[in-house]
């Protein structure tokens, strides 16, 4: 089967079926067929993909989180509890260099779907599967979600202000870091593929990918045995490296070494503040952190966000405002990067979407679908796997497969 991508980026050539869904997965598949890859997006019966239920936002009654999660894919919708569900998937696996799933484990297994299974009729199959705790240890079988695998990973524990609850990242670390080390891993998997023919199961998990965002907290465990706990905006080991207010707003700086922050005392006006025993090196302003962080609020409360970013920025010094959502997707240089794209939904009409936040020189990606209707490819699809349409309808009266309704013109 030819891939369908109409763009040549560097995984072009590339099948992928994708049985993944929500977040973890969806972010895997994404950045695959960003790259060229024709992802084939399996969703269950009946329902499809659980985000498609998330009730709000909705644009002309479709899940916004769905489309964002999902453009650039091919869509079919498939009931896998039925024999003739399962045989149709075998099929398509049999010409599929990557199966991409994120069930709790064992499930693919009992449907007689496992990678014993699978490998035997395609040998050069790279099987993904994204799990809460991964395929192997005492809780390969517990399922997991982002939340718990932050709480698991101990990232909730250094996530706030000092003092205060437990605290999730605001956004969904464990989840999308673990759809981008999927994503390293079936490219990885892909070129000894190439090199051997060979396929191989890659396994991740969201505690895995929680786990890797703790590096310099483990470095302080490691070598310390102490666990350190939240410190607000503030670095773990460095300062001054966190939020200050302005008089409208907040600011990043970064003092991450000494000449920074010899050029931030300058900034501020007081290049007494280099001498100052408290402040002189690091180790010392980080043991005066609360002294240090409220001289330094003191002046930059007295000029707006935008006047001081523009004087870190002529002195040199990283700094930056902490922008609202809404300001970082409208801010020329997001759009210069090309970072958000837009598309036309079917049903949802005009949208926009992330774009992909990998760029090439030579095989740039492309962004050209938005996100597939409930089974809106499920027909050309089957065709392409040589079902004809007799059978086709057969099996969406079975309730084997879903088409998606037409739309009026």
């Amino acid at each position: 089967m030819k891939s369908s991508t109409g763009h040549p980026g560097p995984l072009t050539g590339m099948r992928v079926i994708d049985l993944s869904q929500i977040m973890a997965g969806p972010t895997c598949s994404i950045m695959l067929a960003d790259m060229g890859a024709d992802v084939i997006k399996v969703e269950k019966l009946p329902g499809g993909d659980d985000s498609r239920a998330y009730r709000e936002p909705r644009v002309n009654q479709v899940s916004a989180p769905f489309m964002i999660m999902n453009r650039n894919k091919r869509g079919i919708a498939l009931n896998l509890k039925l024999a003739q569900g399962r045989a149709i998937l075998l099929r398509m696996l049999e010409e599929a260099d990557v199966l991409l799933e994120n069930f709790r484990g064992g499930t693919l297994e009992k449907l007689g779907l496992g990678y014993e299974v699978l490998s035997q009729a395609n040998p050069g199959l790279i099987y993904c599967a994204i799990s809460g705790y991964g395929r192997s240890g005492p809780y390969a079988d517990k399922g997991g979600f982002d939340l718990i695998a932050q709480g698991f990973a101990g990232l909730m524990s250094v996530t706030g202000e000092p003092g205060g609850p437990p605290v999730k990242s605001g956004n969904p670390v464990s989840d999308m870091n673990a759809g981008v080390l999927a994503a390293l891993g079936i490219t990885a998997a892909y070129v000894h593929k190439l090199k051997t023919g060979q396929g191989q199961i890659v396994d991740t998990s969201l505690m895995d990918a929680a786990l890797q965002q703790t590096s310099w907290h483990a470095a302080v465990y490691f070598a310390t045995g102490q666990s350190p706990g939240p410190a607000g905006s503030a670095h773990l080991l460095t300062a001054p490296y966190q939020a200050f207010q302005t008089s409208d707003g907040w600011i990043n700086i970064g003092g991450a070494n000494q000449s920074n922050w010899e050029r931030i005392a300058d900034v501020l006006g007081h290049p007494e503040w280099r001498d100052d025993p408290r402040y002189a090196t690091n180790t010392n302003r980080m043991a005066n952190l609360d002294s240090l962080t409220a001289a330094m609020n003191a002046v930059l409360t007295t000029r707006s966000r935008a006047d001081w970013t523009a004087a870190f920025d002529s002195a040199g010094v990283p700094a930056g405002p902490v922008h609202s959502i809404g300001e970082a997707l409208t801010h020329p240089q997001t759009l210069a990067r090309g970072m958000v794209v837009d598309l036309v939904h079917p049903q949802a009409g005009p949208t926009k979407a992330i774009g992909c936040p990998i760029h090439f020189s030579r095989t740039p990606t492309q962004i050209t679908r938005p996100a597939p209707m409930l089974g809106e490819h499920t027909r050309e699809l089957l065709r392409q796997y040589r079902y004809s349409d007799t059978e086709i309808d057969a099996f969406v009266v079975q309730g084997v497969v879903e088409e998606a309704a037409r739309l009026p013109a």
